[in-house]
């Protein structure tokens, strides 16, 4: 679309489609809307989406099945949308695979800088400069795992890529130029979020946990990050087979 970043709009509100829609138009985004998981497909298949604004709550198939879905095919910044207080979605949602999340009613400056943050992250090489990979760093273990930073891929033993949000990667690039060393959660929100934006002030716990279910060996027993009680989390390398 003309070299504009493209987002969709996975709403089945019609005034949440034209109000969003129009506004990121305005900032210079070519904008599609879905209003099922159906429509949804369509769109990918025809646009080349770098982010997509997935409301939870949607008619048929549910948002978070969507999430999962669209992080299973990698590639995608998701940003999902849940109502004021529902923490449990929002931690959800961010198991299944989302990079980032808004509640509603959201300001759409706010929106615009979360989309533009995520954006930065899954585009290569979109790292924060404290988390820019050294050129010694191309390929990485991580446990059971290999990380590879040149690609922006994880990938298991047996040589097959495993599905990863563009925070997780941050978060392991993160670790591994900082191995044996306790990193904060505000520490690692600084070298794998963004510039000083609120976030959920548990979802580096939600996506650790995620990350050590990949690496770990036994992901209720981890070696590789290891949890420093009070203080944040460390990376401890060569600690899995």
């Amino acid at each position: 679309m003309d070299g504009k970043t493209c987002l969709l709009i996975v709403d089945d509100d019609p005034d949440v489609q034209g109000t969003v829609r129009e506004y990121f138009e305005m900032q210079g985004f070519a904008v599609s809307v879905a209003g099922d998981g159906a429509a949804m497909r369509q769109v990918l298949a025809a646009e080349s989406i770098e982010v997509v604004l997935m409301d939870l709550h949607l008619p048929g198939e549910d948002g978070l099945a969507l999430t999962r879905e669209l992080r299973a095919k990698g590639g995608i910044g998701i940003v999902v949308v849940t109502g004021l207080g529902e923490t449990v979605d929002r931690i959800v949602g961010l198991e299944m695979g989302a990079d980032d999340y808004v509640t509603k009613p959201f300001d759409l400056r706010e929106l615009l800088a979360r989309v533009k943050s995520v954006l930065r992250r899954v585009r290569t090489g979109g790292v924060t400069r404290a988390a820019t990979p050294t050129a010694a760093m191309e390929k990485i273990r991580m446990g059971r795992c290999t990380l590879d930073v040149a690609s922006r891929k994880l990938y298991d033993p047996n040589g097959e890529e495993i599905a990863m949000t563009s925070m997780e990667f941050d978060l392991l690039v993160a670790f591994a130029k900082n191995p044996n060393r306790v990193l904060s959660r505000d520490r690692l929100l600084e070298l794998a979020h963004t510039h000083g934006e609120e976030v959920f002030d548990r979802s580096v716990d939600v996506r650790i946990a995620r990350i050590r279910k990949k690496i770990e060996v036994n992901a209720e027993r981890p070696e590789v990050l290891k949890t420093v009680r009070g203080v944040g989390y460390m990376f401890v390398p060569d600690s899995a087979a």
